[in-house]
This record gives C-alpha cells, sequence and structure tokens, in this order.
C-alpha cells in the first residue's frame, strides 16, 4: 500500500498542525506567566486554564457542526485567524492588565483551538483515507471490499500516527521555547510569535474544506442528536468514551502535584522540575515513534497499555526516594501518555462513520477539557488531605484499574459492534481492536 503519508495535502496539513501547536505552547507559557506576574495568585493562573480549556468544552460541539454545515470554503482557516486576532488582543491588554478581560477573550481563543483541532483531526482522517481509496496502486485486482476498507483503516491510522509525532515535537520544544522568549523579550512578544503561527496555519489551510454534505440538511442541534445516538447505540464505543473519561480526570489530576512534589517532597528545585518535565516529554516523543511503527498491533491494547503506564508512573512517583528514579517513572509516564492519545483517536474513528468524525473529535476535545477542570481541583485535594505521595499512590492505582477497565472494554465489545452494525466494516474494526491481522493489512 503507498503511504497516505507521501500525500502534499497531507503534508500541508501536518505541516500546519506543527507550526499551530509549537505557537499555541508559546502562547500558553507566555500567558501563564504574564497573568502570575500581574496577579501574583496560582488561583488566577488556574483561572486562566479553566477558560481557556474547561469552559470552551460545552461550545465546541455546536461550533463544529456550525461549521461543518458551512458551504463557505474557508471556514477552518477563519477559525485560525480569529484566533490570532484574539491572541494579538491578549498581548495588547497586558500593557493594560485586567483579569476579566484576558479570561473572557481566553475563551474565545479557547472555543476556536479546540474547534479547530477537532476539524483538523477528523480532516487527517478523511485526506488519508480518500488518498488510498482513490490511488490504483493502492488496491490489489479483485480484492474483496474488506481488503479495501483495511487498508483506508490503516491510512487513517498512519495519518494519526504522524499527527501524534508533530503533537509531541510541538509538546517537548513549545514550552521551552516560550520560556526562553519571555525570559528575554517579553510575553507579549512571546505572544506575537503566536499569532504569526495563527497566521500561516491559516493560510496554509485555505483549501481545506471540512464540510460534510449530509450536513446541509440538518439543523446544528439534529447532527448533535445524530452523534449522541450512535455513542448510545455503540456499547464498545460508549463504554470506551465513559471509561477513558474517568481516566482522565485522574491522570489530569496529577498536573497539580508535580510542582509540589518535586520541589517539597524531592528538595528538586526549579531546575529539578525541568529535568521531570523533560523526562516526561522524552517518553512521549519515544511513544509515538513507538505508535508509529506499530501500525499492525491493536489499538485497545496499546490504549490500556498506555493508561497503565501512566498509572504505573504515578505509583513510581510515590514510592521514588530520589530525583534521578522519579525521572524514570516520568518517562514512563511520558510513554504512556504518546501511546494513549492517538490509540484513543484511532478507535473512536474506527467506530462511527466518516460524517460523524468532526462531530465525535469535537466531543473527545471537550471530555479532556472537562476532565481538567475536575482533576486540577482533585489533586488538590488529594494533596491537602495527605500529601503528595500519597495523591500519586492513589491516582496510580486509580489509572491502573481503568486500563483494566479499558482492556476489557475493548476486547469485549467488538462482538456487540458487529452485532449492532451490521453494514459496518466490521471485520476491520475487530482487527483493530483485537488485533487479528487480516490479508489486507
Amino acid at each position: 500500500m503507498t503511504s497516505p503519508l507521501r500525500s502534499p495535502r497531507l503534508r500541508v496539513i501536518l505541516a500546519a498542525y506543527t507550526v499551530n501547536r509549537l505557537g499555541s505552547w508559546i502562547g500558553l507559557v507566555a500567558l501563564s506567566l504574564a497573568v502570575f506576574d500581574h496577579t501574583h495568585d496560582p488561583l488566577a493562573v488556574a483561572a486562566l486554564l479553566l477558560a481557556w480549556q474547561a469552559l470552551p468544552a460545552f461550545l465546541v460541539p455546536a461550533l463544529v457542526a456550525r461549521v461543518e454545515a458551512s458551504t463557505r470554503r474557508h471556514e477552518l482557516s477563519a477559525l485560525y485567524i480569529f484566533e490570532g486576532v484574539v491572541t494579538a488582543l491578549i498581548a495588547v491588554l497586558l500593557g493594560h492588565f485586567w483579569l476579566p478581560a484576558v479570561l473572557l477573550l481566553a475563551v474565545a481563543d479557547g472555543t476556536a483551538a479546540l474547534a479547530a483541532n477537532a476539524l483538523l483531526r477528523a480532516e487527517v482522517a478523511r485526506v488519508a483515507r480518500d488518498e488510498v481509496m482513490r490511488a490504483p496502486a493502492g488496491r490489489d485486482a479483485g480484492a474483496p471490499p474488506v481488503s479495501i476498507e483495511a487498508k483506508a483503516l490503516e491510512a487513517e491510522r498512519l495519518a494519526n500516527a504522524a499527527l501524534n509525532v508533530c503533537f509531541s515535537v510541538s509538546f517537548v520544544a513549545g514550552p521551552v521555547i516560550g520560556g526562553v522568549v519571555v525570559a528575554a523579550a517579553g510575553a507579549p512578544a512571546a505572544l506575537f510569535i503566536d499569532v504569526g503561527s495563527f497566521l500561516v496555519c491559516g493560510l496554509l489551510l485555505l483549501n481545506l474544506h471540512p464540510h460534510v454534505e449530509e450536513a446541509g440538511a440538518a439543523t446544528i442541534r439534529e447532527r448533535l442528536k445524530r452523534a449522541l445516538a450512535h455513542v448510545n447505540e455503540t456499547p464498545v464505543l460508549r463504554g470506551l468514551l465513559l471509561i477513558q473519561t474517568m481516566a482522565l480526570v485522574l491522570i489530569q489530576a496529577a498536573a497539580p502535584i508535580e510542582v509540589s512534589y518535586v520541589k517539597a517532597t524531592l528538595h528538586g528545585g526549579d531546575r529539578g522540575y525541568g529535568v521531570l518535565v523533560t523526562s516526561w516529554g522524552a517518553g512521549v516523543v519515544l511513544a509515538s515513534i513507538l505508535f508509529a511503527r506499530a501500525k499492525h498491533r491493536p489499538l485497545g491494547p496499546i490504549l490500556a497499555a498506555g493508561t497503565f503506564a501512566l498509572g504505573a508512573a504515578f505509583i513510581g512517583f510515590a514510592a521514588a526516594p530520589t530525583l534521578a528514579l522519579a525521572c524514570l517513572a516520568a518517562f514512563i509516564g511520558g510513554i504512556g501518555n504518546g501511546l494513549g492519545l492517538p490509540s484513543l483517536i484511532s478507535l473512536v474513528q474506527q467506530l462511527a462513520p466518516g460524517r460523524l468524525h468532526g462531530l465525535l473529535m469535537g466531543g473527545v476535545e471537550s471530555m479532556m477539557a472537562l476532565t481538567l477542570a475536575v482533576g486540577l481541583p482533585l489533586g488538590g485535594a488529594l494533596v491537602a488531605i495527605g500529601s503528595p505521595r500519597i495523591a500519586f499512590l492513589v491516582l496510580g492505582i486509580g489509572t491502573a484499574l481503568m486500563s483494566s477497565a479499558l482492556f476489557r472494554a475493548t476486547s469485549k465489545g467488538a462482538a456487540v459492534y458487529v452485532e449492532t452494525h451490521p453494514d459496518a466494516p466490521a471485520t476491520d474494526t475487530v482487527r483493530a481492536l483485537e488485533g487479528t491481522r487480516g490479508s489486507g493489512l
């Protein structure tokens, strides 16, 4: 099969995504530092994160449905241009700082960002599938339909793996660049770099049109109801999302604990915290490469293994007597982080028709944002009740249990999907969940 990554269209999308994610990390670091410098209040920074991610989660599905229903050709680029304008306003506002205005603009920026990410994830899968479907070299003469579908599923997975590599690189490099730029030139300069990334991304994606033909005949409310109905009617998908939501709450709860863990428990200081974060990032990068190479491995067990690695990392934090061992645990956690997200995205896409991909990607983005809103106070409460080590132990055990539930849900749910969706390419979905390799792969 000809690799979909040779497609010029897909390469442009991946380049645009990388530029945008780098800029977004730079901007988030700059804005977080600026808010803290102006308020000297960590609660203000927490409010910024909630405004940028949690509140937009309620608006994203409707915005995605609105963009997919539009016949205008530049709706996705318009979202990135809008982000650029909002970020520029925030940069100017830092000179006349007023927290409520910053938070309001953060909600607007976050809504556009999460919706654009969802649409772009759906488009990456669609473009990859289209490239394979219409490439003569991608089909064997007389190949049965299941073989063709299998190749399309593999193309989607390869594209998601490539997107994950782009994410992991920006995840590691973006915050470092952001910190350096803020230290050298100030937060507004870093935010204007973010503005530039949005403009570049918007220009690169001018020809990308995330319109769904079926959407034009339905209202936004009707399309949202159809997506929800599909989730409710697909037990394996419903179970996957419910368990993953609970797992993400526990995973997100670890974020506010790390600083006090390194500085107060391990006495590692600011440099120690930087080393821990770098170790985690290195694990993410390695995992993104491993996932890209494991194109024939079953997605369900990969997702479960990634979640288990995160649980093991938290338990490692609880037990680690030194910073060096904590960094080793962080590296393992980064591997779990890098395996989990692309597995989840690929599974959700394979358990839904293409016309619902954008809406379901919007649902996944919203789910991750809302779990952050729940996880942040949960992590703080666990530390207040006990200690960083006890908090990590509780989160680690809970996350490990969720990994077991994920494994059972994805393996047992395959048969249920076949029974309830007889017209779907069920054989290939079962392979994705259980790992049975077919001739088409």
